[in-house]
C-alpha cells in the first residue's frame, strides 16, 4: 500500500467515525439515518450525472451491495439505540475485517501477508475485550445482535465493493449508484418497519443527517477507490483506525465512560491495524 492510499484511507476513517457521532446524537436515530440516506443519494445522483453509464455487468455488484448496507445502517441505528457510541462502534466495525481477510485468504483474492494476518488477529483480540465489556459494565448487551449484524454486513458490503468497483474499473461512480440503490432498499423498509413517524420533522435532524450524509459519501468513496488500488483485507483493517476516533468522540462529545478496558480494547484493537501497514 502506497503512503497515499494510506492517508487517503486515515482521513476516510475520521470521517467515518465523525458520521457515527453524529447518528449516535440524533434522538431518533432511525430518522437520522434516513435523512443520511436521502442525503447519500442525492450525492449520488450529481456523481452518476457526470459519469458514463455502467457496464452491464456491474448492475448486479450494485444491487447486491445496495441491499447488504440496507441491513447495515438498519443493524447499526438499532444499536445505537442500545449502547453508547464508545462500545457500540467498536463492536460493530472490528469483526468485519476478520471476516474479510478469511474471505481473502480462502479464495485468494489478494496476497496476504504474515504481518498483515497477526495484525487483523490482534483486532480480533481488542474486538473480544471489547464485548466482554459489555458484560461486566451493566451496559444493555441488547446492542449485541445488531453490533454483531453490522459487522458481518460491512464485511459483506466490503468484499462486494471491493469486487464490484474493480470489475467496474470506476470506484467514484460505482460509489455513487451503490448508495443510490441503497436509499431504494432502506427508504421503503424503514416505512414499513417505522411508518411516517420515521421521517425526519424539524430542520435540525434534515440537516444532521444530510451532513452526516455528506461524510459517509466521501469517507466510503475514498475506501472503494482505495480499495482498487490495494488488498481489500488491508484497506478493511486500516479504515478501522476510526475505532479510535470513536471512542474518542465518544468520551469526548457524550461524556461516555472511559473505562480503562475499554481503553485496552481500542488500543488493541488499533495496534491491530498499526500492524497490517507494518
Amino acid at each position: 500500500m502506497t503512503t497515499a492510499v494510506f492517508l487517503a484511507v486515515m482521513a476516510a476513517a475520521v470521517l467515518h467515525a465523525l458520521w457515527n457521532a453524529l447518528i449516535r446524537r440524533g434522538a431518533d436515530k432511525q430518522s437520522v439515518m434516513l435523512a443520511l440516506t436521502l442525503g447519500n443519494a442525492l450525492t449520488g445522483l450529481c456523481v452518476v450525472a457526470m459519469r458514463p453509464w455502467p457496464d452491464p455487468q456491474i448492475w448486479v455488484w450494485i444491487a447486491a451491495s445496495g441491499l447488504i448496507h440496507t441491513m447495515y445502517q438498519l443493524f447499526l441505528a438499532y444499536a445505537y439505540e442500545q449502547g453508547d457510541l464508545s462500545r457500540v462502534y467498536p463492536l460493530a466495525r472490528g469483526g468485519a475485517p476478520m471476516i474479510v481477510l478469511l474471505v481473502s485468504v480462502v479464495f485468494a483474492l489478494d496476497p496476504v501477508t504474515g504481518p498483515e494476518v497477526g495484525g487483523v488477529l490482534l483486532l480480533g483480540v481488542g474486538l473480544a475485550v471489547m464485548a466482554r465489556g459489555v458484560f461486566t459494565s451493566g451496559e444493555s448487551r441488547r446492542m449485541l445482535p445488531f453490533a454483531a449484524g453490522s459487522a458481518c454486513a460491512t464485511a459483506g458490503y466490503t468484499l462486494t465493493d471491493g469486487i464490484g468497483a474493480r470489475i467496474g474499473g470506476d470506484p467514484i461512480a460505482y460509489t455513487g449508484w451503490l448508495l443510490i440503490a441503497a436509499a431504494v432498499f432502506y427508504v421503503p423498509v424503514i416505512l414499513a418497519l417505522r411508518g411516517r413517524a420515521v421521517v425526519p420533522r424539524t430542520a435540525r435532524v434534515w440537516g444532521v443527517g444530510l451532513v452526516a450524509g455528506g461524510f459517509s459519501f466521501m469517507a466510503y468513496g475514498i475506501v472503494v477507490w482505495a480499495m482498487t488500488q490495494a488488498p481489500i483485507a488491508l484497506v478493511a483493517a486500516l479504515r478501522e483506525t476510526s475505532i479510535l476516533f470513536a471512542v474518542l468522540i465518544g468520551w469526548w462529545a457524550f461524556n461516555e465512560r472511559m473505562s480503562p478496558q475499554k481503553g485496552i480494547a481500542a488500543g488493541l484493537i488499533v495496534a491491530g491495524v498499526v500492524l497490517t501497514r507494518l
